[in-house]
């Protein structure tokens, strides 16, 4: 299995949150307040034309989330 970030994941894809980046401490604590946390399943439901924001589904409800904020969110993409 192969990890990378959110922001790569393209849209319509699925992906489970495996961790976080070590960059950014706030938006990490921010994530996690969210319920936006490793383990869970996340779906790209579109990006902004200049790719900022993302709109996310998770856990039954969607969140929009910035490029800086999706990037520090390490996924493994999940087949299809």
């Amino acid at each position: 299995m192969t990890s990378t970030t959110l922001r790569d994941i393209a849209i319509g894809e699925s992906a489970t949150i495996t961790g976080f980046t070590q960059a950014h401490p706030q938006l990490r604590r921010k994530m996690l307040a969210m319920g936006i946390m490793p383990g869970t399943l996340v779906t790209i439901l579109r990006v902004a034309p200049l790719g900022d924001p993302i709109h996310i589904k998770l856990r039954g409800t969607s969140v929009s989330l910035r490029s800086q904020e999706a990037a520090i969110l390490v996924v493994t993409p999940n087949p299809l």
